[in-house]
């Protein structure tokens, strides 16, 4: 295996934790409309992910940055092809993290209700068009000799991505649920358990479509695997989440989003983005890749930074490990 397989292997890494992490993230975000009744109960869904959610997206900082460092190709490509969309989820991003801080700034029904609003609606986007994008970065995109994406916004609308779209708005959401069940108390939390049932028999849908759609077309035996952890997991996840073993629900549910995007990385590999125009216009893992001397300095960092990184927010994840509830929240918020 050469450097270039090796950063493949990394960044697919980045991108699995970025979804399992932000999944439920998102899916806390959009439960403060489906799942909360009142404003007490929106702050406890809030203060769920309070701790976390800005750690949560250094994962994709980290994946946009390794795709930058070791495949500029991809990047570049990546980048200038999906400008709008991409443009529009760090919109989300940033309107997202104000309005987490600036919710509680001030009193008024009005204040507290905007930025409500905008935690559901920026959660929400970036959870259909991240499947939007890696539907199209998987099936390919219009790629010329030059390697420059030569399509336009609506050739990203194709059934294919738009099914993806579909499997990670109704993944995260399920993958929200069942986070509120195991970090909640009281009414929320049983109401959380209802509610994962009914949305993740809802994300089986769309879950066996698009990955039964992605190993017909582009699959083999590995991702064949692949697919049937992810079916069989979230089914465990269903099951344990309707026995009340909540922990081993989240787990399941994190292996399905797991699963799901390695499948999507086995499937494309060696390839990073292909062409539909013609297969030799394909950007590769080798003729997309940064130069060996810049790859074995990279690996260097990463091998001295990651570990630093995912031992700090596991630690993260531990303290703030307790469950909360209604009667946590101060009568002022």
């Amino acid at each position: 295996m050469q450097l270039h397989d090796v950063w493949f292997v990394l960044i697919a890494v980045l991108w699995t934790g970025y979804f399992f992490l932000e999944g439920f993230d998102f899916g806390i975000g959009i439960h403060t409309k489906l799942l909360a009744r009142d404003r007490r109960e929106k702050r406890v869904l809030i203060n769920t992910i309070g701790p976390v959610w800005d750690g949560n997206e250094v994962w994709l900082i980290s994946a946009a940055g390794a795709t930058f460092a070791a495949f500029p190709d991809w990047y570049a490509t990546l980048f200038s092809g999906f400008y709008l969309p991409l443009l529009l989820i760090l919109v989300c991003l940033i309107v997202r993290g104000v309005a987490f801080e600036y919710r509680h700034k001030r009193t008024e029904e009005y204040w507290q209700r905007n930025w409500e609003n905008a935690i559901f609606w920026t959660s929400l986007l970036p959870a259909v068009l991240w499947g939007v994008l890696f539907g199209n970065i998987v099936h390919g995109v219009k790629i010329d000799a030059h390697k420059e994406y030569v399509g336009s916004v609506l050739d990203l609308l194709n059934p294919y991505a738009i099914l993806g779209g579909l499997l990670t708005l109704t993944l995260f959401t399920f993958h929200g649920a069942v986070f509120a069940s195991l970090k909640t108390t009281g009414d929320i939390r049983q109401r959380a358990r209802r509610m994962a049932t009914v949305l993740g028999l809802l994300t089986a849908v769309p879950t066996v479509g698009f990955l039964g759609w992605t190993q017909a077309d582009k699959g083999d035996g590995t991702s064949l695997i692949a697919m049937i952890v992810a079916v069989v997991a979230l089914a465990a996840a269903l099951g344990a989440n309707k026995i009340g073993r909540e922990g081993w629900a989240f787990a399941f549910s994190g292996i399905t989003v797991v699963a799901a995007v390695a499948m999507l990385f086995l499937t494309l590999f060696p390839n990073v983005m292909p062409s539909t125009l013609n297969e030799s216009w394909n950007l590769t893992v080798g003729n997309a890749s940064s130069s060996p001397y810049t790859l074995k300095i990279i690996t260097w960092c990463a091998g001295f930074a990651t570990p630093l990184v995912m031992l700090y927010q596991g630690w993260t994840y531990w303290v703030f490990r307790k469950r909360i509830g209604t009667q946590h929240i101060a009568d002022a918020h």
